[in-house]
This record gives C-alpha cells, structure tokens and sequence, in this order.
C-alpha cells in the first residue's frame, strides 16, 4: 500500500509515531488512476515527521510535535515547477523534442530538455542539428521502439520504448529493481560523527536541521527537491555543479530556495582542494547523478565515507545502482513510460502520463525524509550512514499500491481542491519576483516558508555559510 506507514518505515521510523500524523484530505487533488495522491501524502508526511522527531530530539523536547499534511499543499508543491512565475514569466518545462512518438511498433518517450541531450537524440538518429520535430516523427515512425532505445541510449541520449506493467515486470531491470527495499540503509564505518548542539526553544520556528551542512550534487527535480526542503528546514546547503554543465535557469529557481550555489570543476588541483576542504566540514553528501559518474571524482559512498567518516551520503539515481540499466540517465517521465505508469494512465490510442512528476516529487521528500532519520540515528548512535533510492523502485511502490484501479480522488471525506491559491506566495530575489509554492512539510512550531530566496546559479562562494 502507498500509505504513511510504509513511508515511515522504509525511512527507519518507530511505528509508535505515525499517530502524529494528521491528514486534510481532499477531492480532487492529483486524481489519477493510481494512487498518486496517497504516495504524495505519504512521502511528505515520513519528511514532516522525520523532521518533527528530529526537532523534538534535538530540543530535548518529550514529545514529538504534531504533524500536519494537508492535501492541497501536497499537490501544489508536487507541481511546483508548473506554479513558478519570475516577475511574472511561466517557465517552459519541457523542451519540443521531449515527448511521447510513434515507433513503427508502438511508442517511444525521449527528453532532450537539454542541449548535449538533444544534440546526441539528433546524431543517433542520423539527423541535422536542426531538425524539426516533424523530421525526427518521420524517422522514428520507420522504427521499432526497442530499435530507438538501444540506439539513442548507445549515443548518449534518452529514449525509452513503451511497456507495461507485465513487460516491466520480467525486464531484468524490472526484477533487479522489484527485489530491492524502497530505502536502503547501510552502515560504512561506525566513527563517531559530531554532535550537533542542542536548538532552543524560543519564538523562532523550530529548525531541526539548524547547522546541519549538506554538499548538494544533484540536478533537476528529485535531488534538488530533498535538499530544498533540507534547507528549509534550517540546513546549510551548498549545490556544487560543474563549470561546463548546462543548467536550466527556470529550474534552478524553483528547487533553488533556501541554498547557496557555486561552481567547482573536480578536474582543477585549486577546485578539488576547496572541495575537499568543504566534504572535512559536511554532514551530509546528496548526489543525483547516474552511478558510477562520480567515481572517478573520488565520490563514490566508499570513497566519501572513507574521507570522512561519520558522513551521511544519500545516493539517488532514475533505475537504481544495479541491473542492466544501472548506469544508465533517467528522468521520471521516461521511468514512467517504462515501467508501465504510462501505459496505466493513457488509452489504447495514446500512453498517458501522471498528473505531476511524482516519481521526482515522492522520491525526493523520501530522500529528505531518509536524511532526516539518519541524523537523528547518528546523533543517537554516533555513525554515518549510506542512503540509496531511485525513482524506478518508487515507481515500482506506486504500481503495486493500485494498477489499473482508479484510486486518486474516490475518497468521500475532505473538502475539495480547488486550486493552488492558498498555497502560492511571492518572494522577492536576485532573480526577479518570484510567484512560487510554499513546502508541504508541516509541523507544529516549524517553518513556514524558506528564511532566503534562490540565488543565481553558480554564484555563491564555495565557502560553509
């Protein structure tokens, strides 16, 4: 089931506190045929309690604060990329040669949002740099889906064939992925990390992760979403890019708030000493990238935890670090085309697709939440821990939670969704005025909204605030 429980559990949370859990429940919100709005509310609710309990810990409190999740907060944050507005600008979310095509067999779904990805998506198909989105139809319709998975992917670029669930099912990469838990946990070392001190209790909102410091190495939306809310939450982040990779403006201001921002090429003597500089300081490391393309970086969990014993290294990748897809690139529209999401939520005439990236969305607050419990673990327990999650195996939880039923929006009780109005603030920045989401996480005496607003990309110095 896609429920609170299993959330919390996957996280490593007592059982015992889920009754501080209360729910607004609301018709209407992020309605699909699976149960969409049940995984949003459970990923958010382990996050808010992971935060609570983190908070109550670290205050000396004996209770743990109450939690409130709240179902229209949940499916405006989900989409909150959709709700952005810089001084009065909608960002363009997806670029015109990400999307579903018809293969000479069924359906393919690329994403070139990107300019190396499109220009790679261009080269495996053999065509101009620019070609048209009727050129690349044309091509594609001469092909068979798996054809264009095995040769775009061969290239460098993304494309992913259609299947349903029972073909995901008995895919290597569908079994690799079903045999593993929502949230691996293992322990590295058992060096003690150090204690962070104590927070008061005064009028000011309860940061549980106050003077936690958190190296951000992650891109677009599941990353980037945990570490938003890690921030929130009172955590220094620092996101570290490389010079030479593209970044969408447009999205970094929106899982920008609340962070720092600067650029470090690994491959420099002067910016590997500063990082390292920054990893003898850090609680925590997130890394979003395919795995194994750190590696060679020094970044792997063995080599990071090595370096610094005590750290708390999340890992978090589209298929998982295993299998036959296990280096591959994903994002969470192409994770649904192939495990069968799309399948569920279209029609014969045309796959579908879920009423928000909830793949990127859930699996970051499970990231947050994950991150949370392991600094309460460690400040109990002294160690480090190494987090692992993909959006294939949340994937997998959402599929198995209800397939084919239409769950999302046929619970009776809770007032309706009318809109994300009450949940849309305006905060002034660098970058413009910016109209955004506020954060689903909620809970007795915490933030509210985030105390900075985004910065440009890559402009901070790499320095711990």
């Amino acid at each position: 089931m896609t429920d609170i429980k299993v959330a919390w559990a996957a996280v490593g949370g007592d059982p015992a506190l889920v009754p501080r859990i209360s729910t607004v429940a609301r018709r209407g919100a992020l309605e699909a045929r699976l149960p969409v709005r049940e995984l949003a509310r459970a990923c958010v609710g382990a996050c808010a309690l992971a935060a609570a309990e983190l908070g109550a810990l670290r205050a000396g409190c004996t209770e743990v604060p109450g939690v409130r999740v709240d179902d229209g907060a949940v499916a405006t944050a989900f989409v909150s990329e959709r709700h952005l507005l810089i001084d009065g600008r909608a960002p363009v979310s997806f670029a015109p040669l990400s999307r579903f095509w018809r293969t000479a067999d069924g359906w393919v779904r690329t994403h070139a949002n990107y300019p190396h990805h499109r220009a790679r998506l261009l080269g495996a198909l053999r065509l101009p740099g620019d070609a048209s989105v009727a050129d690349v139809a044309d091509v594609l319709a001469e092909r068979s889906a798996s054809e264009v998975e095995e040769t775009v992917y061969g290239a460098g670029g993304l494309a992913v064939a259609l299947r349903t669930a029972a073909e995901w099912a008995v895919h290597p990469q569908g079994v690799a992925v079903a045999g593993r838990p929502l949230v691996e946990r293992e322990r590295f070392d058992t060096a003690r990390a150090r204690a962070l001190p104590p927070l008061g209790l005064g009028g000011d909102p309860l940061l549980p992760a106050a003077g936690v410091r958190v190296l951000d190495l992650t891109r677009v939306i599941a990353g980037p979403v945990a570490t938003r809310t890690l921030a929130l939450l009172g955590a220094d982040v620092l996101r570290v890019d490389a010079p030479g990779l593209p970044e969408d403006p447009d999205a970094h201001a929106d899982t920008g708030f609340g962070k720092r921002s600067t650029r470090l090429d690994l491959g420099l003597a002067a910016d590997r000493r500063t990082f390292e500089e920054l990893l003898g300081q850090a609680d925590v490391v997130v890394t979003g990238y395919r795995p194994g393309a750190l590696d060679r970086f020094g970044l792997s969990p063995e080599s990071l935890t090595g370096r610094r014993p005590g750290l708390i290294v999340a890992q978090l990748s589209a298929w998982g670090a295993y299998g036959p897809w296990g280096q591959r690139r994903g994002f969470d529209s192409l994770v649904q085309v192939a495990t069968g999401i799309a399948s569920a939520e279209g029609s014969p005439e045309r796959p579908g697709a879920l009423p928000a990236q909830a793949l990127d969305h859930g699996t970051g607050y499970l990231l947050a939440a994950s991150v949370l419990r392991a600094l309460t673990d460690r400040s109990e327990q002294g160690c480090g821990l190494v987090l692992r999650l993909a959006l294939a195996r949340t994937a997998a939880w959402l599929a198995a939670g209800g397939a084919g039923e239409s769950v999302s929006g046929s619970e009776p009780s809770g007032t309706a969704y009318n809109g994300p109005g009450a949940w849309l603030v305006e905060t002034g920045s660098g970058i413009g005025r910016l109209r955004h989401a506020l954060s689903p996480v909620s809970f007795v005496g915490g933030p509210v909204n985030w105390a900075r607003p985004p910065s440009r990309w890559g402009t901070d110095p790499a320095r711990w605030a």
